[in-house]
C-alpha cells in the first residue's frame, strides 16, 4: 500500500481521563476522543529510510519511518484535531511559532524521525528546547506510569523487541580525590537484583568483570548493555564483596530511604524520593509509590514532626499526578482548596481550551491536606533535580516555608503529553513505532512563578558526599539543615565541619564534578508528563 493511501485512511487519537504525570489524584479531568482524517501535503515526497532504530532492535520499513515523521510534524506543527469538516489548526508544540512553516517531513534531509525532530526543536532559542525527544522503546511510559523497570509491550509485539529484561537497579557516579577517580554507588532500587543482594549507596566500585582498571565505556556496557555482569565493591568498613548482578524486570519503589531524626528534641521527617512514579497505574490502581508515601506520612504524623526533608538530589522527574499527591501531603491546612499550579499552552490551544476538554487549565489542592502543619519543608537538590521535582517545591512556596539545600536544579518548568504512534504490520498486527515527548506546556505556581529555565539556586550551596549512605549525618546537606533547625542559620559550626571531613575520603562532588559524563545520562527520563489512563495513540491503517 502506498503512503498516500496509508495516511488518507481514518486515524484515531484518544485523549481520555487525563491524569497528569505530576498532577493531583484528587483532580477529575474530562474525556475526549478525537476522530482525525489526515492528508499528506501535495508537495511532500516520502523519503526512504532503512536505518535502524535507536534501540538497535529492528529495522523500520520505509513506510513506517515515513508515518512516524509525518505524525511528528503533524502533531507538533499542524494540528491535533481533524475531522471531515474541521479546518482548525491547533499545533501542540509550545514553541511552534519559532519553527518555519515550510518543513517537509518527507525530505531526504531527515533520514530518521529523530533527524526531523532535532531540526524542529533547533529553532526555539529563548529558551532553547533541550527537552523534547522520541522514545522508540516505550520503556518510559512503562516505568513512570506503571512503575515497572522493563518494557510495557507484550512479548513478540513487532518493533518492541529491545531490552525487555529491565535493568540491574543501581547507579554509580565518579568522584575525584587525591588526583584519582573513584566510582561510588549513588542509589539502589530495593526490588532489583542489586538491591536484593544488599548493595548500598556509598559502596565503592573497584572492579567490573574482574578488571580493576576499567573505562567509563566498559562500565556503561556492563551496566546497561549486559544481561549479567560481575561487580566488586569495597564497603565503608573496608571489606570487599564480588556480586553477579543481572538485569531483571521489577516493581520500582522510588522511596529509597526514610527515617525520623531528632535534632535536639525536635522530630524531623526525612525521606529520599528518587522518581515520580505515578501513584495510580494505567488501570487506576494504586501503585507501590502511593503505598510508600502513605506509610511514610503516617509515620511522620505519628512522630509529630514539624519539619520534613525531601531528598530529591537525583530525581529527574516523572508523573505530575504524584507531584500533586505529595504536595497535598506536605501542604498546610491553609492551602486546602487553593490553587496549586496552572498550565500555560501555546496560543492556539489556549484559544480553544473550552472546546478541548482533555487539556487541564488549573490544579487545586484537595479539600484537606496531610495535616502535618510543618514549620519548614526542606528539599535537597542538585543539577539532576529535574522538572517534576522542581515543580513540587515551586508549588508549595506560596503557602509555606520552603528551603532548598545542595546545588542549582536542572531548570525545566515545561512538560509533555505522551503521544504513542503506532501502525499495522503486513499481518495486521499493531506495532509500536515510538512515543513522542515534545514540549507542550509550561507550569506556574499560585504566585505566577515558573520560568526557572536556568535552574533554581539553593538557599544553601552544599557538596554531595557520594560515599556516604542515606541518612548519614556527616552528609553536608543534612548538616546544613540540622544547623538551620537548631539555630536558624545554614552555616555549619566548626565542630560539625570537623566531623564531616575527618575521614580519609569524603569527596566533594556533584554528579559531574569531575568533568566526566555519568554513564546513565542518556538513559534516564528528564521531565514531567501528563499521562492519561490509557495511551494516546495514532494508529495508521
Amino acid at each position: 500500500m502506498s503512503l498516500r493511501h496509508l495516511i488518507r485512511r481514518t486515524k484515531k487519537v484518544r485523549i481520555s481521563n487525563w491524569l497528569p504525570v505530576f498532577a493531583c489524584s484528587l483532580l477529575l479531568l474530562g474525556t475526549a476522543v478525537w476522530q482525525t482524517g489526515c492528508r499528506k501535503h501535495q508537495d511532500a515526497q516520502p523519503a526512504t529510510d532503512t536505518s535502524q532504530q535507536n534501540s538497535g532492535s529492528s529495522v523500520l520499513a520505509p513506510r513506517d519511518e515515513d508515518s512516524l515523521k509525518y505524525y511528528i510534524h503533524r502533531l507538533m506543527l499542524v494540528t491535533i484535531t481533524e475531522g471531515a469538516d474541521t479546518v482548525t489548526k491547533i499545533p501542540q508544540y509550545l514553541w511552534y511559532k519559532a519553527v518555519p512553516t515550510n518543513i517537509d517531513p518527507f525530505s531526504a534531509s531527515y533520514p530518521k524521525a529523530e533527524d526531523l525532530l532535532n531540526y524542529i526543536i533547533s529553532f526555539p532559542q529563548n529558551p532553547s528546547d533541550r527537552y523534547s525527544f522520541l522514545d522508540r522503546t516505550g520503556q518510559i511510559s512503562s516505568q513512570i506510569q506503571n512503575g515497572q523497570s522493563g518494557l510495557g509491550f507484550s512479548p513478540g509485539t513487532p518493533l518492541s523487541s529491545g531490552t525487555t529484561n529491565g535493568d540491574m537497579g543501581f547507579e554509580v557516579a565518579p568522584a575525584q580525590a587525591n588526583n584519582q577517580i573513584y566510582w561510588f554507588v549513588l542509589y539502589v532500587y530495593k526490588n532489583s537484583s542489586a538491591g536484593q543482594q544488599g548493595v548500598q549507596r556509598g559502596w565503592q566500585l573497584t572492579a567490573v568483570n574482574g578488571a580493576t582498571n576499567f573505562s567509563t565505556a566498559t562500565l556503561s556496557d556492563a551496566l546497561y548493555n549486559s544481561n549479567s555482569a560481575q561487580f566488586t565493591f569495597k564497603k565503608p568498613d573496608g571489606t570487599s564483596t564480588t556480586l553477579t548482578i543481572t538485569a531483571t524486570n521489577y516493581t520500582l519503589t522510588p522511596v529509597l530511604f526514610d527515617t525520623v531524626f531528632y535534632f535536639g528534641s525536635k522530630p524531623v521527617g526525612y525521606f529520599v524520593f528518587n522518581q515520580f512514579i505515578n501513584v495510580y497505574d494505567a488501570n487506576g490502581n494504586p501503585t507501590e509509590t502511593k503505598n510508600e508515601l502513605d506509610q511514610i506520612f503516617t509515620k511522620f504524623k505519628s512522630a509529630g514532626v514539624k519539619d520534613v526533608i525531601v531528598d530529591e538530589r537525583y530525581n529527574t522527574g516523572g508523573s505530575v499526578t504524584t507531584v500533586a499527591y505529595l504536595d497535598s501531603l506536605l501542604a498546610p491546612a491553609s492551602a486546602a482548596g487553593q490553587l496549586m499550579y496552572s498550565y500555560v499552552y501555546n496560543d492556539r490551544i489556549t484559544a480553544y481550551l473550552d472546546q478541548l476538554s482533555g487539556f487541564p487549565q488549573k490544579v487545586y489542592f484537595g479539600n484537606s491536606t496531610g495535616g502535618l502543619q510543618l514549620d519548614h519543608v526542606f528539599f535537597i537538590t542538585s543539577r539532576n533535580t529535574v522538572s517534576a521535582s522542581e515543580l513540587t517545591f515551586n508549588n508549595l512556596k506560596p503557602y509555606m516555608s520552603v528551603l532548598t539545600v545542595g546545588d542549582t536544579t536542572y531548570g525545566k518548568p515545561v512538560g509533555f503529553f505522551q503521544w504513542s504512534i503506532s501502525d499495522y504490520d503486513s499481518l495486521g498486527r499493531i506495532q509500536h513505532l515510538a512515543d513522542l515527548y515534545d514540549v507542550n506546556f509550561q507550569t506556574l505556581n499560585a504566585s505566577g512563578q515558573g520560568s526557572y529555565f536556568e535552574g533554581i539556586p539553593p538557599n544553601s550551596l552544599q557538596p554531595d558526599y557520594i560515599n556516604l549512605n542515606w541518612g548519614d549525618l556527616r552528609d553536608a546537606n543534612l548538616q546544613a539543615i540540622q544547623n538551620y533547625i537548631l539555630s536558624g542559620s545554614f552555616r555549619q559550626s566548626a565542630s560539625l565541619f570537623r566531623s564531616a571531613t575527618a575521614s580519609a575520603l569524603y569527596p566533594r562532588v556533584s554528579l559531574f564534578g569531575t568533568g566526566m559524563q555519568l554513564p546513565s545520562e542518556s538513559y534516564r527520563f528528564k521531565g514531567m508528563v501528563l499521562f492519561q489512563s490509557g495511551r494516546n495513540s495514532w494508529r495508521v491503517k
